[in-house]
């Protein structure tokens, strides 16, 4: 892993944010995939029995900002924390799951536990990898809460038939199966 000059990373997390900022305002992420190398891959952990992986910057576009987003239009994602390593060109970012809907009580829905997202910085104001981590257990109880409530989107109840239709989405694969694996490369 190659060190990188800190002003460097600190530019990099800068244009992130702005980049991420600008798609929550705009409900579009694919933006977000210019900011990734060409053979970039993206993943995260779905519970004991799945896992997402995107390989390479178009499945990142496709899969990861784009169909993994869908119905999450109002989300925001404000980081809390960035921990930036110029040792090893990595930063971790910890953040929040804010939705727009609220309970009757004002509060927005917000997913509990700790949220995150891991990068491999590869240079050239692009990320190598990102890997995700957040309480899947806690993101359940928010989305029945929610469906209970009657506010999900149109989008984001179409998004959750897909999921129990129990056909497999694209990314997701059986826990070892992906073409990728979430500590491979890392």
């Amino acid at each position: 892993m190659p060190s990188y000059p800190r002003a460097e990373l600190e530019e990099m997390v800068q244009r992130w944010m702005d980049t991420n900022r600008r798609c929550e305002e705009s409900l579009d992420w694919l933006p977000l995939a210019d900011l990734y190398t060409q053979d970039a891959t993206y993943g995260w952990n779905v519970g004991p029995n799945d896992e997402f992986m995107a390989v390479g910057k178009d499945e990142i576009r496709e899969y990861a900002v784009g169909l993994e987003m869908e119905g999450l239009g109002g989300w925001t994602y404000p980081y809390q924390r960035v921990l930036i390593d110029d040792v090893q060109g990595e930063v971790l970012g910890l953040w929040k799951q804010i939705a727009d809907a609220t309970r009757p009580d004002g509060s927005h829905y917000e997913i509990a536990g700790l949220g995150g997202s891991w990068f491999q910085y590869a240079g050239n104001f692009q990320w190598g990898w990102q890997r995700d981590f957040f309480d899947v257990g806690n993101a359940t109880a928010t989305f029945v809460e929610m469906i209970t409530a009657g506010v999900l989107t149109p989008g984001m109840q179409k998004r959750i038939e897909k999921a129990a239709s129990g056909e497999r989405q694209p990314g997701h694969y059986r826990v070892g199966d992906a073409p990728v694996g979430l500590w491979d490369g890392v």
